[in-house]
């Protein structure tokens, strides 16, 4: 059976299951959300967590200073209000005096200070610390401000402190070593139960200086995959789900009681080479691969046509047209031009996958693996479950691996982590490259906003040329409810922060 073949099955299976399920009545008129995702978070350090399912939890919970609306504008969270110096090295912010965290302190000015202390203390091991090392001091001169003083320029900052990687908990937590072990978050629920891989309890926090919320509480179910999720969605037995399989998603519209919430993501599909390794060392190898990788063949047959070819840059404010890239257009010629050119002769690689984040991932693989042979490489494909995958690529113990990295609305924050020298996460990407560390750099001290596009999409035609990474697509973040479900916000980002503003009618 090809891999074509066995998602169209998948699909089959669910309309089959939906015919045995019909007879089920919608849920009754109530308070408390029943949602289902299909990978359930990894950990609660909400400092520590790469994996969305971790962050799509953990964002409901904590909060950072700031956050991201639906149009990537930066609004209030902790931080009532914030100004930047007119030189950009001071970022001074104003509490909101009445966040409270859910052990009723309050948020203080030494909470922030703690907290960002302890992001950027790299035994920490914060997977956005790369995104805080201007911060060269922080004042608290009063019960309700906090000073960045910043050791150069740093424009996208707001932006790198809009994220649950950066959520402030407080500093008795901290002196305790508690954080990860409880979720103590001035978030707008509360988690009263986590069983790993099977479910968890949120109940809404009533003292949340963000509002009163329109539910009492979510229990959040983790099914074995988005087939079952999509049939417990039609049986009536879930109001809202997270999908991340576009062949699932597609189904949702054919549903009259089911609401398809879809929006374009800024998170990307990603073949990552280890250019520490041979061949993979070889610049014309890497380029030679990019050649021979059909982009829209993948976004076809893998994404079931459910989203878009990319570069690099995925933020609109930035991107640029990807076929003006190098090898962005499949070239087959030139890719072997190009590995007869390198003197490496046909060879076989692992790559790893994780299975169910995302879920195109394996079918993604397979397409890469037909394109691959083409010009003599055999790529040997290795899933595994979430968290193995998670702890092999922190590690950067991989030949390749296919990713599905977050995006950010600046390619500074972005991108920083990896592709400068001191990237907390260079690691991972094991690409030292002094253009790109200079052109990043410039990127984020650079104030004038024409004078950044101009860099970074500099940046991003050297990225293409040098291919230690080759970036395929954008794809869409999706939600189904009930369509007494109402109020969901999506964004861009794919957070699920838009259940604050849910009611169930």
């Amino acid at each position: 059976m090809n891999w074509m073949t066995s998602r169209k099955l998948i699909a089959g299976l669910a309309v089959a299951t939906a015919l045995s399920t019909a007879a089920f009545a919608l849920p009754a008129q109530a308070a408390t959300l029943n949602m289902a995702w299909s990978q359930d978070a990894t950990g609660l350090d909400p400092h520590k967590q790469t994996a969305f399912s971790s962050l799509r939890l953990l964002e409901l919970i904590y909060e950072p200073l700031v956050r991201l609306d639906a149009d990537l504008n930066v609004v209030p969270a902790i931080a009532a209000s914030w100004e930047f110096a007119p030189d950009a090295k001071t970022l001074t912010f104003k509490l909101d005096p009445k966040a409270k965290f859910t052990n009723g302190a309050a948020v203080t000015p030494a909470d922030v200070k703690a907290s960002f202390d302890r992001l950027m203390d790299e035994a920490t091991g914060a997977a956005a610390r790369a995104n805080f090392l201007t911060i060269a001091s922080i004042d608290t001169p009063d019960a309700e401000t906090v000073v960045f003083n910043l050791s150069t320029p740093d424009v996208p900052l707001l932006v790198a402190m809009a994220t649950v990687n950066a959520a402030i908990v407080p500093a008795s937590e901290i002196e305790a070593g508690n954080v990860g072990n409880t979720a103590v978050g001035s978030g707008p629920f509360i988690l009263e139960s986590w069983e790993p891989n099977s479910k968890e309890v949120l109940k809404a926090n009533t003292e949340w200086a963000g509002g009163e919320l329109a539910i009492e509480g979510i229990n959040i179910s983790v099914l074995p995959d988005e087939t079952a999720i999509l049939a417990s969605l039609r049986a009536g037995q879930t109001d809202f789900a997270l999908l991340n399989d576009p062949l699932v998603a597609t189904l949702v519209p054919n549903e009259a009681n089911l609401t398809l919430n879809r929006v374009t993501g800024l998170a990307y599909n990603v073949l990552q080479l280890n250019p520490s390794r041979a061949p993979m060392d070889n610049l014309l190898v890497r380029q030679a691969m990019s050649c021979a990788i059909n982009r829209q063949e993948i976004v076809d047959a893998a994404l079931a046509g459910e989203g878009a070819v990319t570069g690099p840059l995925t933020m609109p404010a930035f991107a640029q047209d990807p076929s003006t890239l190098l090898c962005y257009n499949q070239d087959i010629a030139t890719a072997k031009s190009l590995m007869e050119q390198s003197g490496v002769e046909p060879f076989s690689v692992k790559v790893i996958a994780a299975t169910g984040e995302p879920p195109t991932a394996a079918s993604q693989a397979q397409v890469l693996q037909a394109q691959l042979a083409e010009i003599g490489v055999t790529l040997e494909i290795e899933m595994m479950e979430l968290n193995v995958y998670v702890d092999t690529w922190l590690k950067g113990d991989f030949d390749m691996a296919v990713a599905q990295n977050g995006g950010r609305p600046d390619p500074y924050p972005m991108y920083n982590r990896y592709f400068t020298n001191e990237g907390n996460l260079q690691k991972v990407s094991n690409f030292l490259d002094e253009k790109s560390d200079t052109l990043l750099k410039q990127g984020q001290w650079e104030t004038d906003p024409a004078a950044r596009k101009e860099v970074f999409q500099e940046w991003e035609r050297h990225m293409a040329e040098q291919a230690p990474w080759l970036w395929l697509s954008t794809g869409y973040s999706y939600t189904a409810s009930q369509k007494n479900v109402i109020g969901f916000e999506s964004s861009p980002t794919g957070t699920l922060f838009g259940l604050t503003t849910v009611s169930i009618q």
